[in-house]
This record gives C-alpha cells, structure tokens and sequence, in this order.
C-alpha cells in the first residue's frame, strides 16, 4: 500500500480502491479530549473503601472507554480542569451526614460542591451518578448523598443517564429517590455486597444503552472537529482535484444524490467515492453497483 500525504488529506491506494482519510488542522484540531484518551472519567468519594471498591468495578466494566478512578480528595485546585476535560462523567459517593440538608457524603465532595464545582462549564455534558449506603441501619436515610451528587450537577446543566429501579432494597425512604426510580447505581455493601458485581454490570450496560457513550462521543466531535472540517474542506478537494496523480483526470463528478452526498468516479479502479456535502464520510461502490445510495 502507497500513502501519498496532502495539507489536510491522506490517500491510501492499492491496486484496487482509493480511500480517503480528512485529517482536521488548525486551531480546533487539538480537542479538549485527544486521541488517546478515554470519553469517561470516573471520580469518587469515600471514608471506609466501600464507593473506591464499586468504582473500580465501574471502571473495569467500561475498561477502555473509561479513565480513573479518581479519589476527589486528590482533586484541589484542579476540579475544573479535571471534571471538564471528559465529555461524559461518572461520579460517586456514599453518605455518612444522613438526613442533613447539605454535604451529605462526609467526604471531599462536600469541600467542593457549593465552591469549585460552581465553577464548572458543564453544561450538556452527560453525567451519571453512583452511590453506596447501609439500607438496614439507615432505612429512613439511604444512600441520601447520591441524590445531593446527581442535584449538584444536574443544576449546572449536566444531561444526567443510569437511573435504576428501587426493586431489590428494603430501605423505607432516600433523599436519591427521583420519582419511582433511584437517581442513579445504589449498592449496599454491607447488606447485598453479593449484588454489586451484577449490579454494576447492568447498570454500565444500561448506560450504553441509553446513548451514555454516543451522546457524550458525538458531542467532543461537534464541538471540536465540525468547524476544523469546514474550514478545510475546500482545500481537500481542491488538493484531490489538482495534486492528486493518482484521482488524475480519473474521477468525474456524476451530480449530487438525494442525501447530499457527491460521487466521484474512478474510471481505473472502477469504483465510486461517496462524499458528505461537510467532509465527514465517505462511502465506495463497484462499478456493478453504481445505484447506490448511502
């Protein structure tokens, strides 16, 4: 394979098809979230190991696709930059002030929530919250910090996912309770420690189901690419067009389909490239199967 590089295209070429890659430059090329980082950051609070222990879980799950997870005692004087360079965030606490208004967990999260949080540029972002409580010996208070978590970012404008049936406990009342369901992942420990593991795996499941992933993937690529793609759109074509030996005098423009994409022929390889009105995709036909339409 032959690699022929252009200021903003990259053309790969066999002996049988052309493809091409649109490689973003200039200021919005560089996103708040590179390459190689992962779209999720799991953050946690905790005082006995209890939250760290379903976070790492959380984390084992999500493998990859998460980064963390991150103690938020380790997190001073640099909350906004940590919360806001994920597009999507999973947040933990268990709750040790039961029944109090505010700063409910007895951890770091009540340094920050009505401080350094209030700070945060969050809005859209997709947010999901877990907790841990004791549904035998606090009934009437349990898991009450988690609903505290999922308000405290829920007013800055944060998309919350992962809320979950209350099916399974036996507690009498939580402040985490959201119409019928829980706000979000409730584990108990100390009385159902056998149920996390599942619990946490429906729940990761459930979060991808819900467009977790994609909502929060979709939106790093509209705020970061989309203007870079447009701005050098243009000059793409314009390099396939003029500088290009291999497309040449090759590929013919045959109109616009009904969807906005543009054909481009290739008369040697006797193939069709499919391109988006914005740069985006791109779609290749045989020649026997020239009526496609992406």
């Amino acid at each position: 394979m032959n690699f022929v590089f252009f200021n903003t295209l990259l053309l790969a070429t066999t002996n049988f098809s052309i493809y091409a890659f649109i490689v973003p430059q200039g200021r919005h090329a560089t996103s708040s979230l590179s390459l190689d980082m992962a779209s999720v950051g799991i953050f946690y609070g905790t005082s006995t190991g209890s939250t760290e222990d379903v976070a790492d879980q959380i984390k084992e799950a999500f493998g990859d696709d998460a980064d963390g997870p991150f103690d938020v005692d380790a997190l001073e004087g640099t909350v906004k930059e940590s919360f806001e360079k994920y597009n999507a965030i999973v947040c933990g606490t268990p709750t040790w002030n039961t029944g109090a208004d505010t700063e409910r967990s007895g951890t770091g999260w009540d340094e920050i929530y009505y401080t350094s949080m209030s700070e945060l540029s969050i809005e859209g972002k997709c947010v999901a919250v877990f907790g841990c409580g004791d549904q035998s010996s606090y009934a009437e208070n349990f898991a009450d910090a988690t609903g505290e978590l999922h308000d405290v970012f829920q007013n800055l404008g944060a998309k919350v996912f992962g809320y979950t049936s209350q099916e399974g406990y036996e507690h009498e009342a939580s402040k985490s309770i959201r119409g019928d369901l829980f706000c979000g992942l409730i584990c108990d420990s100390v009385n159902q420690d056998e149920l996390t593991g599942d619990r946490v795996q429906n729940w990761v499941a459930q979060l991808k189901k819900e467009g977790f992933m994609e909502i929060s993937a979709s939106g790093m690529i509209e705020e970061t690419v989309v203007e870079s793609i447009s701005d050098t759109t243009e000059s793409v074509f314009q390099d396939i067009d003029e500088y290009s030996n291999m497309l040449d005098e090759n590929i013919k423009l045959h109109g616009k389909t009904s969807t906005g994409f543009k054909p481009y022929y290739n008369e040697m390889a006797k193939t069709t490239m499919f391109v988006s009105a914005d740069g985006r995709s791109c779609y290749y036909t045989a020649d026997s199967d020239r009526s496609f339409s992406p």
